[in-house]
């Protein structure tokens, strides 16, 4: 039997910036994001997010409140090819520059309001309005 998969992700803000990374694996390949992935047996939120951006980014991060849960389910010729259950949270950055490691191909800074020049993945930009940080 399929279950959903826990993941999280990072919204991190500096300013009127946003770290985005550009997804070089599925789902979403070649789409930009923030920070994130599945959680691992054993860890706690907090654990997987920090691991996680720092997989992909290089950066350690201090965690803030809950931005938002929603679920990720991907589809295709009908069957469900991934169902993740997102959860995000605000951080910031206590130390190191951005920098693409493993499952990203690119990272950057990007100002919100420049946000809509991006191939950004569906779910980041409704838990962006929904948290009203673009409109």
């Amino acid at each position: 039997m399929k279950n959903p998969v826990p993941a999280v992700a990072a919204i991190i803000l500096r300013d009127r910036d946003i770290l985005l990374i550009k997804r070089a694996t599925e789902p979403n390949k070649g789409k930009w994001s923030v920070p994130g992935g599945s959680m691992e047996l054993g860890e706690t939120l907090d654990q997987a997010l920090n691991r996680e951006v720092r997989e992909e980014t290089g950066l350690e991060i201090e965690i803030g409140e809950l931005a938002g849960v929603n679920d990720l389910i991907v589809k295709h010729d009908g069957e469900i090819t991934f169902h993740y259950v997102l959860i995000d949270y605000y951080a910031t950055v206590k130390s190191g520059e951005p920098s693409p490691a493993t499952d990203v191909s690119e990272c950057r800074w990007v100002p919100l309001d420049e946000i809509g020049n991006y191939d950004i993945t569906i779910s980041l930009l409704d838990r962006l309005r929904e948290n009203g940080l673009i409109s």
